[in-house]
């Protein structure tokens, strides 16, 4: 018998038994991505970009700021500015007055043109395909390497965003808030026939479905087998 609480999120199942000791069981981790994979049957960035660079860009502009805004910003500049010698050419100023609806759009200038300048230098304009060249650029940390290395090269690397760190959480995956450590969590509980997607999946499906606020619990395909559903949510839990 499933019942549903006053918020339309799921109180009890009698089949399953709820404990976090349950959650770290790569059995659970299995059938999450595998519900995840069926259900996003192909899960990429949302970020739109027109080529290595242009992505590089795009997912530095995101930090702390969401791919919509992002992607309004992005839409008229890459098509203004779509090469690496445009953006230089554009210079610092002209930049932020292009990006400025944006957060932190001051600093995203500067690196955004410090990289660029770099890259054109001593990468021949080409976007780097390991940690140590990614991360040395300004602007760019291990987040942001991480999405790189997985949507442009194919590595199996878990980027941790807000959504990730929210869905880790309430499906038991890591109990941290530190974005490295449930990175590594991540890396022990998911299958490695997943790691490659398993970012994308958490993301669309914390951004559609399983949100900060009001998660859509009864439509959710993963509601019989969620952490969070164990009795009432906690009032500290509300906002994970």
């Amino acid at each position: 018998m499933i019942n549903n609480n006053k918020n339309g999120c799921i109180k009890k199942h009698s089949s399953i038994r709820y404990s976090r000791e349950m959650f770290q069981n790569k059995q659970i981790a299995v059938e999450i991505c595998k519900r995840l994979s069926e259900h996003i049957p192909n899960p990429k960035s949302e970020l739109q970009h027109s080529s290595a660079y242009t992505f590089l860009i795009a997912v530095v502009m995101s930090a702390q700021t969401t791919d919509v805004q992002v992607n309004k910003v992005t839409k008229d500049l890459f098509k203004q500015y779509p090469t690496i010698d445009d953006i230089i050419k554009l210079g610092q100023e002209g930049l932020q007055e292009k990006i400025k609806s944006i957060g932190f759009y001051k600093n995203k200038s500067k690196h955004i043109i410090e990289l660029s300048k770099i890259l054109k230098e001593k990468y021949g304009g080409k976007v780097p395909n390991n940690r140590k060249d990614l991360e040395s650029l300004p602007g760019v940390g291990r987040k942001t390497a991480n999405v790189i290395l997985n949507a442009l090269f194919d590595q199996p690397t878990i980027a941790v965003d807000t959504h990730v760190l929210r869905l880790s959480k309430r499906l038991g995956f890591s109990e941290s808030s530190d974005p490295i450590k449930v990175e590594a969590d991540l890396e022990k509980i998911i299958p490695d026939k997943y790691k490659n997607h398993i970012s994308n999946l958490l993301v669309l499906h914390g951004r559609y479905t399983c949100k900060a606020q009001k998660p859509q619990c009864n439509n959710c395909i993963l509601k019989d087998i969620c952490y969070m559903i164990k009795g009432e949510r906690k009032k500290e839990d509300t906002n994970i």
